[in-house]
């Protein structure tokens, strides 16, 4: 079995694998309708947010692992305040797709720049990915500068490619390779 440099620690976060008493914190931002309002999910019930914690442990046992799920948490305090990750969609390819949700209370201060960071960092170094992707609603602007921040390039928009609460919804697509990261991060 594979070992990870997990968890993966940043200046002011630790992302972390999800254990299965993390539901409960999870449930308070996953069950906030503002949270989810850019969501392909959500507002999560009890029971979608104890099965999403409960996908997120069986996958770590997947080999080869293409799943990390990861809490992301205060590391001066621990205390966990949303959930990314990355998952190897196209692994002949090496590609990824990365995503991200933090609690309403974190928003605006730095920290889904930081953990996108993290987890793109993550995928060349650790993963040994070429190319990683993420998507956003196009009125989600904190989003798309978070991706920006990141170091990503929206390559496209995506016409009517998800049909979320019963409406067709487009996406931005973002992406970056990892010859850019490395020029990025010298």
């Amino acid at each position: 079995m594979t070992h990870w440099s997990l968890p993966i620690t940043t200046p002011r976060l630790v992302l972390r694998d999800f254990i299965e008493n993390d539901w409960e914190v999870v449930h308070e931002y996953g069950s906030d309708a503002e949270v989810a309002r850019y969501m392909p999910w959500g507002p999560n019930t009890e029971e979608d947010t104890r099965a999403l914690i409960a996908r997120a442990i069986a996958s770590r046992s997947e080999e080869p692992r293409t799943k990390f799920e990861l809490a992301v948490t205060i590391a001066e305090s621990g205390r966990l305040i949303g959930g990314c990750g990355i998952r190897i969609s196209r692994p002949d390819d090496l590609g990824a797709d990365m995503g991200y949700c933090l609690r309403r209370d974190c928003w605006g201060i730095g920290f889904g720049t930081e953990a996108s960071r993290a987890l793109v960092a993550f995928g060349f170094q650790e993963l040994g990915l070429h190319r990683i992707v993420a998507t956003c609603d196009p009125e989600n602007t904190a989003s798309s500068h978070v991706l920006e921040k990141t170091g990503m390039r929206r390559e496209a928009l995506l016409r009517s490619d998800s049909k979320i609460d019963g409406r067709w919804r487009d996406s931005y697509l973002y992406a970056i390779i990892e010859e850019e990261w490395r020029n990025l991060n010298g």
